[in-house]
């Protein structure tokens, strides 16, 4: 009896070790405050290009670096926890050190309707934006986005980008182009969270619009040729 008291106690004890260590192990690759390294400095750049971060890009993954990772988890619908896992790491397009594939090369539908929602937003930047500097590319490509947030448009990609009268380059035929990589990558971009507009909902070309309802708004900023509010 005192042998088989002996045997469950031993068994409990390794399930517990088991508890401990599994998500341990599972969690191995995430990057949280006191990682360093290359994909730390990878991180910190796109924060940083994407106005989240505001330190120097060293490598080290510190307190600055786990804020602006909240900050981002926040504007992006994630758990809050200033730690780079996989949903996170998905989000902002890197690939954890141990993971299988990279940033777009996730199983299940969810990754096919996201490359089909990411190339048509493409294809409606290098429409409407060709010849324009790269933010103003994102800037374009984020108005999009900031629609399908806002209760006043559809709620998806396609829906906003196809909504009668929205925008010229689907009126003209120009969403039909092909994009180029400058405009694929502005629209991954802005769907992993960089915003240069700061949430605006419109945009449009001084010199080529007479619309009076456009031109009797406040411009909040102006990127190239185009006026965002």
């Amino acid at each position: 009896m005192r042998g088989l008291n002996r045997s469950i106690v031993a068994l409990l004890a390794l399930l517990l070790i088991l508890c401990i260590a599994v998500p341990e192990m599972a969690d191995a690759a995430a990057l949280r405050q006191g990682s360093s390294g290359e994909q730390v400095k990878t991180l910190q750049s796109k924060l940083k290009r994407w106005g989240y971060y505001n330190g120097n890009v060293d490598g080290i993954f510190g307190s600055g670096t786990a804020q602006a990772v909240k900050n981002f988890q926040r504007k992006n619908g994630l758990t809050v926890d200033g730690i780079v896992g996989e949903a996170t790491a998905r989000a902002l397009g890197m690939s954890l050190t141990g993971s299988s594939g990279g940033g777009s090369s996730s199983s299940g539908g969810s990754s096919n309707s996201g490359d089909k929602d990411l190339y048509l937003l493409a294809k409606l930047v290098h429409g409407e934006s060709r010849g324009e500097p790269y933010k103003g590319k994102v800037a374009v490509a984020a108005v999009v986005l900031n629609r399908v947030k806002s209760s006043s448009f559809p709620n998806s990609i396609s829906g906003v980008i196809y909504q009668k009268g929205a925008f010229s380059a689907v009126s003209d035929g120009q969403i039909n182009l092909s994009p180029d990589n400058e405009s694929i990558k502005a629209a991954r971009d802005a769907m992993n969270g960089w915003d240069p507009t700061g949430g605006c909902l419109y945009y449009y070309n001084p010199k080529k619009t007479s619309n009076k309802w456009m031109l009797s708004h406040d411009v909040v900023l102006t990127i190239g040729e185009h006026a965002f509010f």
